[in-house]
């Protein structure tokens, strides 16, 4: 990084688009970032059931909920919610130290990614543009983080606004598929509403947005500009009830949390142009109603 930075050129993942609202806002590129970090997460899966309340051989299941499972909860799911968290945070922080070592006050466009590694586990990765406000006090604030396009990021600035960070929530959800949610399911009749399926989704997509909301606390901002909303659904056997099975759905959102440093924004500084007609008719005469009689002008 000591090299890219002294040799007076930058690489970045902007369009020219970007790079022109970019310079408009004042600011400027520095260079591209990257994080990256492997983690040998498991599936979301585990040894219980959701509709018996335990591990296998806690009893059969019976009328079956859909069970949240948050960060921090006692679930069984509990560790694959911290991974995901500390991983996609872990990615984050090494791009910020890669945007730090350039000079850099923040990074724009991230792109948050997640797949399988050859080798085994998840891999996550974090890429963006370091970008830098020239004239601006270097101080010893955490560079900020968003998502969000260089048009955008443009919009955010000139409006009075800034961002502070990347806002995650995440949330798994399970639900046994008892006699109700295996009937409603056999698409015979058609066009019929899976209640229990329903539920899963509605339950893990609240939680995951109550997550997101507790991230926008922790990073001191007001709002959340959400730029991502993903859902995974997966089936397994049930390891209690053999025959049936349970559904599995993740809920991922992520966006870019926004705090107001300005009240009334940024007025454009450009020259005022003028707008003149350039029809054949400059002047059209205008008519003045005078009350008894109407005269041209």
């Amino acid at each position: 990084m000591a090299g890219i930075r002294s040799s007076g050129t930058w690489g970045s993942s902007l369009t020219s688009g970007e790079f022109a609202a970019l310079r408009s806002a004042g600011f400027e590129p520095v260079g591209q970032v990257f994080g990256a970090a492997v983690y040998a997460a498991g599936a979301a899966s585990g040894s219980g059931c959701p509709a018996a309340g335990g591990s296998a051989g806690g009893g059969m299941p019976g009328a079956s909920t859909a069970q949240v499972q948050r960060r921090g909860s006692p679930a069984f799911f509990r560790p694959l919610v911290q991974a995901m968290y500390q991983a996609r945070h872990t990615a984050i922080g090494r791009m910020t130290a890669e945007c730090a070592q350039l000079g850099g006050h923040g990074v724009v466009g991230v792109r948050l990614s997640r797949g399988s590694f050859p080798l085994g586990g998840l891999k996550f990765t974090a890429v963006g543009t370091a970008v830098r406000a020239p004239g601006a006090a270097d101080g010893r604030r955490e560079p900020f983080t968003s998502d969000l396009s260089g048009q955008d990021f443009a919009k955010l600035i000139m409006a009075g606004w800034v961002p502070a960070g990347l806002a995650l929530g995440i949330s798994i959800g399970s639900r046994h598929d008892d006699r109700t949610t295996t009937r409603q399911a056999r698409w015979g009749p058609g066009n019929a509403e899976v209640t229990g399926w329903s539920e899963l989704v509605n339950q893990v997509r609240h939680d995951a947005r109550r997550q997101l909301e507790s991230d926008v606390q922790r990073l001191g901002a007001e709002g959340v500009v959400i730029a991502a909303m993903q859902l995974r659904v997966s089936q397994r056997d049930c390891p209690v009830s053999v025959g049936r099975c349970d559904h599995i759905a993740e809920a991922t959102l992520i966006g870019t949390a926004i705090a107001r440093f300005s009240r009334s924004g940024l007025c454009y500084a450009g020259p005022v142009l003028g707008v003149m007609p350039l029809g054949p008719q400059r002047h059209p005469a205008t008519t003045m109603d005078t009350g008894d009689t109407t005269q041209a002008r």
